[in-house]
């Protein structure tokens, strides 16, 4: 199985690059957002492959970056989710967008997407929730933006955790205490908010 390809950009279109490794040319199915990350083509590039094998084909897809493949991988775990809407789905929305929308539930803004029904959002978000909440690395609004950034909210559940909170509890606290609030860089004051919420 492939687990990566390095060499240089042959080709780029925004559903797939062929990429030149010592004078053999692989084309790999791609999303628009790693089509963004591509550089030049005759420049150099490596690609996390995903080597999707069947009866009757082999398929590479490819990705800029490890957290894409594995919302990818959980995307086509989902049934009646193949790798072809896996990356269509990872084409509509930004991999923080789609797996916020899944973990708060938000079945409006998956069938947004190009493909993706209210029954196979709802069934998205009923299988994968629970696999995903963990990889979610921003808050996620209804509108798309983002409320607090990955790294202030992280360095907030570890500061709760250090003090005895269960993981669970404190990203629930901060989620809590990060919504409709700016704290910008404020981990201190959003750690604050947080266990004024909390029953410790």
């Amino acid at each position: 199985m492939i687990a990566y390809l390095k060499g240089s950009v042959h080709d780029k279109s925004p559903e797939q690059v062929i990429i030149d490794v010592r004078d053999v040319g692989y084309l790999l199915e791609i999303s628009n957002q790693t089509y963004e990350e591509l550089p030049d083509t005759g420049d150099e590039v490596e690609l996390l492959v995903y080597h999707h094998v069947t009866d009757n084909d082999q398929r590479l897809f490819g990705f800029a970056n490890q957290k894409e493949k594995d919302l990818f991988e959980l995307l086509i775990t989902v049934k009646g989710v193949g790798p072809k809407l896996g990356l269509t789905i990872l084409s509509g929305l930004p991999a923080q967008e789609i797996t916020g929308a899944i973990v708060q539930e938000d079945k409006n803004a998956l069938s947004k997407i190009k493909g993706i029904g209210k029954k196979t959002a709802q069934r998205m978000i009923l299988e994968l929730k629970d696999k995903i909440s963990e990889m979610v690395d921003a808050t996620y609004s209804a509108d798309g933006d983002t409320s607090l950034s990955s790294n202030v909210k992280e360095e907030a559940v570890s500061a709760l955790q250090s003090l005895g909170f269960k993981k669970r509890d404190a990203e629930e606290s901060i989620e809590l205490a990060a919504r409709n609030e700016d704290f910008d860089s404020d981990v201190q004051e959003l750690v604050k908010k947080a266990l004024s919420q909390m029953d410790k």
